[in-house]
């Protein structure tokens, strides 16, 4: 198993189309949950640079913490709350280029400027999702989205 993840590109989207197939590697070889939403998060932050990559997981009707790579983080997120929360409650990926501007943005630290939120499925309920914060407004657009979401589709819950 590769432990190392390389990216040579300069591109955004050359970045995702190199590192996707890493990442799907790195997850189809171990089984624990857990070992790999935390590989994933090391993964992200490394060849991005993000502020904060971290999961959510759906426990007893709350998002809670899970691995993630930044600051602090907000613990726990109640369905529908700020970003996350809202990305649970409506079921798709959401993409805030200024959270300053998002009614009811939860804010763990001063530092995130944008974010983006990928719900994770096992069939058709969330069971966690992916927050992506950047000390940066319009860090996050649909080519994001796109791969994001081909990512989490790698991860077996």
């Amino acid at each position: 198993m590769n432990e190392e993840i390389r990216v040579d590109s300069i591109s955004k989207k050359e970045m995702y189309e190199e590192i996707l197939p890493q990442i799907k590697s790195l997850v189809d070889s171990d089984g624990d949950i857990i070992a790999n939403m935390a590989n994933v998060t090391a993964a992200l932050k490394q060849v991005f640079g993000f502020f904060w990559v971290g999961f959510y997981r759906v426990m007893d009707n709350k998002l809670v913490l899970g691995p993630f790579q930044g600051s602090i983080a907000c613990t726990h997120i109640a369905f529908g709350k700020g970003v996350c929360g809202a990305s649970w409650k409506e079921k798709k990926t959401i993409v805030v280029p200024d959270v300053d501007q998002f009614p009811g943005h939860i804010a763990c630290s001063s530092l995130s400027k944008s974010e983006i939120v990928v719900p994770i499925f096992v069939e058709d309920q969330v069971v966690a999702v992916l927050d992506i914060d950047s000390d940066r407004k319009n860090s996050f657009d649909d080519l994001d989205s796109c791969y994001l979401n081909i990512l989490v589709g790698y991860l077996k819950f």
